[in-house]
């Protein structure tokens, strides 16, 4: 849970987020006494007006949502509060007309209690109102939920969504609108589940609000309530995803099975961010949302994926159904024009056309050209080789990693782990050629596989130690790789500045060439890589993004590049002495 926020003022903070939508959208209008946004290009006399609202701490919902093709006004509350009946009414009172209010809101008793009443009084004064109460949750059961029924979450942007669209070209009325709303939330299912709970800006730390390190809560509501369920240990994503779709599916659990997806015409998906995720763990977790539907034999036909419901700085998300007829595909797609809703995908049916996962196969040179190439490689050599170098390198993973959080990013131990463990796999399962192709095949898989400025170099210099051994004729000995590397090193320099002493991995690779040349040594050239990569503790970045670091911290630990090229080297010594 992070403690620590730019605006502490919550007041302030609510009212000045809302102004914003107003200074990013001129179609609408902010009403700042009561926390109102409203369309300006409303005409309630062609349009049923489509309104909803909640307390703050969800956006975009609802206040961003506002705009043609979707809400035509929203309340806000205080931090996760309803807002009052007078901020409601007076909602009603700006957007009403001859064709009607429909008042969308989540099952919450303040939120129900609050716009039923304002729906009320305005049907008193004659404004023709409805009201649809949306209850999507199904985490916490049929028991426990008792008469108040499901909690309304994620889903609810799906009723806006349609419901906004169905009144957006004034052909239907109130009732024909409402009906679709209705529809939509009485065949929707969601659930959430969060790493924490969240911190509301200015207010002190409540302890029994925290969950533990290795802990999650499925079933955590969107207002910081506590999860139905605690996840201990946190499951991984594919064991996470499965539980989920268990409760949104399973209609032998009679606590959750509310609705039947087996005859379902169509899906819609819906994977919400709760607020604190970043868009790659939310894309990856989308990802797996929607694999798993379809191994499941559900095929989601519209797909949804961002922020759409938060709970301020929630580390979680949520997964919402929707078992749509076909009437209800047109609504979803039709365009809007808000600043928080971004739209709806059709899944088309040429996925496996635009997604390819096949490798770029490695090609067997020798066959597509005309002079063959000598055999120079000891080939079960070279296997052995790099595999120890291999698993040298995906074992000193956590080191580089604790190194490069220090100095960098914290990528490079991981970076060099994917590129070990593609080197190992193709020497495994790959048919090893004894000439040069080997060589050049494995530095295209470092290539594809080595991010970064670690990456770069590296790759460069593999590729131009390929070319370095392209012309030798016999068998490749110590000396002959020395004389090699020391060509591809000279080729690498050409194409970088980095230096030794520019604390990158070039100060272990420099001093194993130069030693490894004088020497014949292979042994004795790791020893000097080793030490070159140690060396580097106190040096200041000359190269890189780590150029950017504080120079304070560089006393604290090496280069993680370099001392990745130390392990690497070390075990192809040890590969080389078998």
């Amino acid at each position: 849970m992070s403690t620590k926020h730019f605006v502490t003022d919550i007041d302030k903070l609510v009212v000045d987020a809302l102004e914003s939508l107003a200074l990013t959208n001129p179609d609408l209008a902010f009403y700042k006494a009561d926390k109102i946004i409203t369309n300006k290009n409303h005409d309630g006399s062609k349009n049923v007006a489509v309104i909803s609202g909640g307390g703050a701490g969800h956006e975009p919902a609802h206040a961003a949502f506002v705009g043609n093709g979707l809400l035509t006004a929203a309340a806000s509350g205080w931090i996760f509060a309803s807002p009052s009946v007078a901020q409601i009414g007076r909602t009603i009172d700006l957007v009403s007309g001859s064709k009607g209010v429909l008042l969308i809101i989540k099952n919450y008793t303040g939120d129900v209690f609050h716009f039923r009443l304002a729906a009320e009084k305005a049907k008193s004064k004659g404004t023709n109102v409805e009201v649809v109460v949306v209850g999507d949750d199904v985490a916490v059961g049929r028991t426990k939920s008792g008469k108040v029924g499901r909690r309304g979450l994620a889903g609810t942007v799906l009723v806006h969504k349609v419901a906004g669209a169905a009144a957006s070209d004034g052909k239907l009325s109130l009732h024909e609108v409402a009906a679709l709303a209705q529809e939509v939330a009485n065949n929707l299912v969601t659930v959430g589940v969060s790493l924490n709970h969240v911190h509301i800006p200015g207010r002190k730390v409540e302890e029994e609000n925290l969950i533990a390190e290795d802990e999650a809560e499925l079933g955590l509501g969107i207002h910081n309530e506590k999860g139905a369920i605690r996840l201990k240990p946190i499951p991984a994503i594919k064991d996470l995803i499965n539980t989920i779709l268990d409760q949104l599916l399973d209609q032998n659990d009679k606590e959750r099975a509310y609705v039947d997806f087996k005859d379902a015409e169509n899906v819609v998906l819906l994977v919400n961010n709760l607020g604190g995720l970043s868009p790659v763990e939310l894309g990856a977790i989308t990802t797996e949302v929607f694999y798993q539907l379809a191994a499941r034999g559900i095929r989601p036909v519209r797909l949804l994926s961002g922020t759409y419901m938060t709970s301020l700085d929630g580390p979680g998300f949520s997964v919402t159904l929707l078992k749509a007829k076909s009437h209800i595909l047109p609504l979803l797609d039709l365009p809007t024009k808000t600043t928080g809703f971004a739209p709806v995908s059709v899944v088309s049916d040429d996925l496996s056309s635009r997604i390819n996962d096949d490798p770029t196969p490695v090609i067997n040179h020798s066959e597509n050209e005309d002079k063959p190439k000598p055999e120079i490689l000891d080939t079960s050599l070279f296997i052995f080789a790099v595999t120890e170098a291999a698993k040298r390198v995906i074992a000193s993973e956590p080191e580089l990693t604790k190194y490069d959080t220090v100095v960098g990013d914290g990528d490079c131990g991981f970076t060099f782990k994917r590129a070990a463990e593609a080197a190992a796999e193709f020497v495994k399962t790959s048919k090893i050629t004894p000439n040069v192709y080997a060589l050049s095949e494995l530095a295209k898989i470092v290539e594809n596989n080595m991010d970064g400025t670690s990456g770069a170099i590296f790759s460069i210099f593999l590729h131009a130690l390929a070319t370095a051994v392209s012309d030798v004729s016999n068998k490749l000995d110590a000396a002959g790789w020395a004389k090699a590397a020391k060509n591809a090193l000279d080729t690498l320099y050409k194409a970088t500045p980095a230096r030794p002493g520019d604390r990158t991995l070039v100060d272990a690779l420099d001093p194993f060439i130069s030693t490894l040349l004088s020497t014949s040594d292979v042994r004795a050239a790791a020893s000097a890589a080793r030490k070159g990569a140690l060396n580097t503790k106190g040096l200041a970045a000359g190269l890189g993004r780590a150029v950017y670091v504080d120079n304070s911290v560089y006393d604290r630990v090496p280069d993680p590049g370099a001392v990745g090229i130390a392990e690497l080297v070390e075990g192809l010594a040890a590969g080389l002495d078998k």
